[in-house]
């Protein structure tokens, strides 16, 4: 008997906002979807474009990006270069046929750990609903996946 589709979300998470709110979110015994793998970033503007795109290669099936509310961080303004990174790289995904709902860029303060599990556990219905995104069958072997390496490599300097 085969288990049901469990989808997985790699999370890059603010240090100072969104990983502390998915640690709230543990003490306070909220429950949400156990799919996100967490990853705590200085600043949502730390995360390179690449390595959404090497959380994807090695197997996630979504990528979330958590940080502090615009206006809020506490490098003034990372958030907002991670905003217009995003906003490229759901175009890009999406050009390359990548469905957009497995990208998610999402503020949490580090009080709103509901706003984080929420987020998480919406993302986990898209997902169930798309299936497991098949990197190797509709991306590794076209020759659309060097042009995603170049892309995400050129999106860095945004």
């Amino acid at each position: 008997m085969t288990e049901p589709y469990k989808p997985v979300i790699v999370g890059f998470l603010c240090n100072w906002c969104s990983y502390r709110a998915a640690d709230l979110a543990g003490t306070s015994r909220l429950h949400y979807a156990p799919t996100m793998r967490p990853i705590r970033v200085m600043c949502t503007a730390r995360v390179e474009p690449q390595f959404v795109i090497k959380a994807f290669r090695e197997g996630a099936d979504g990528v979330m990006i958590a940080g502090c509310h615009p206006g809020e961080c506490h490098y003034v303004v990372g958030n907002m270069r991670a905003l217009r990174r995003s906003l490229l790289l759901k175009r890009m995904l999406r050009q390359f046929g990548i469905e957009e709902q497995r990208f998610r860029l999402v503020w949490a303060a580090a009080s709103e750990s509901n706003v984080l599990a929420e987020a998480v556990d919406s993302m986990t219905v898209e997902l169930s609903q798309l299936g497991p995104l098949r990197w190797k069958q509709q991306v590794l072997g076209s020759p659309s996946h060097e042009q995603i390496v170049e892309a995400a490599s050129i999106m860095a300097e945004v």
